[in-house]
């Protein structure tokens, strides 16, 4: 199956994505299954793992009433509380959901680094192996640290960084963000998603040569059996089409052979969530 693991659907109100303003505004507009559809037809693709863009249970509702209708939705990483006393109700409640694979918080807006070490974060996390859940890492740099600690501590849970932790590609700093994602690779219940990395770049110029040293390090660090393609459409309309971000991990897995491209742009991403072609 060739999958995209890592996009994003949503009916705009401001109200709902206040993080959606200025040079933003051009992904200011409803998106939906049929859009994503139209997109993936020409390159193959068959699905994809819908990931929350609002932390609200109804956000992860919402996801399963759209995966419901849509054969395209393989997969919904979704959102729940997990600080919250009710988390494990609300995981209960949401992983009968066969579509229902994950969750992610937004860590990466958290002003604490070592958010994901807080007690009632941990507790919350140390629920999701029961309910055969895995959990998106979005994160910067910065927060490296308290994630490599995370992945120690839950040796048997499933994590995927999202968007290889989205180091400044513009700039082209690849230290210390080069040492610390080759240590996390070193946990073996850690993925990652080659994916928001054209928003990382500099919107309007970016070439593929600015890519090459940063997967060339989640290359080493995670290896063929741990990466996974992600568009993260339609938040990569702002620096590049769902074609251009396809071209850009294309460009670079056409020098290995098929089984490894094709465990990279589908199947390392349905084993990682559970989910089939049907």
């Amino acid at each position: 199956m060739t999958l995209d693991s890592h996009q994003h659907f949503w009916n705009y109100a401001p109200e709902d994505y206040p993080w959606i303003d200025g040079p933003k505004s051009r992904i200011a507009k409803t998106f939906l299954p049929g859009d994503l559809e139209v997109e993936q037809r020409p390159l193959g693709l068959q699905g994809s793992i819908a990931v929350q863009a609002r932390q609200s249970i109804h956000e992860s509702d919402w996801l399963l009433q759209l995966a419901d209708g849509s054969p395209v939705i393989k997969g919904v990483v979704g959102w729940v509380d997990l600080r919250a006393a009710t988390v494990e109700q609300d995981l209960g409640r949401l992983s009968k959901h066969p579509k229902f694979v994950g969750l992610r918080h937004v860590v990466q807006d958290e002003p604490d680094d070592s958010f994901m070490l807080k007690d009632s974060f941990l507790r919350g996390i140390g629920l999701l192996e029961r309910f055969g859940l895995a959990y998106d890492i979005l994160i910067f740099p910065k927060q490296l640290p308290a994630a490599i600690e995370l992945a120690r501590r839950f040796p048997h849970q499933n994590f995927v960084v999202d968007h290889i932790a989205k180091p400044s590609i513009k700039s082209g700093v690849i230290e210390p963000w080069r040492t610390q994602i080759q240590e996390l690779g070193r946990c073996s219940n850690v993925f990652c998603k080659i994916s928001g990395m054209v928003t990382e770049a500099s919107w309007n110029d970016w070439t593929q040569a600015d890519f090459e040293p940063y997967l060339d390090v989640v290359w080493r660090a995670f290896g063929p059996d741990r990466l996974m393609f992600g568009s993260d459409w339609p938040v990569c309309l702002l620096a590049g089409t769902y074609a251009d971000v396809h071209g850009v991990a294309h460009r670079f897995f056409q020098q290995f052979d098929s089984t490894i491209q094709n465990k990279f742009f589908g199947e390392n991403a349905a084993r990682f969530y559970g989910v089939s072609a049907s």
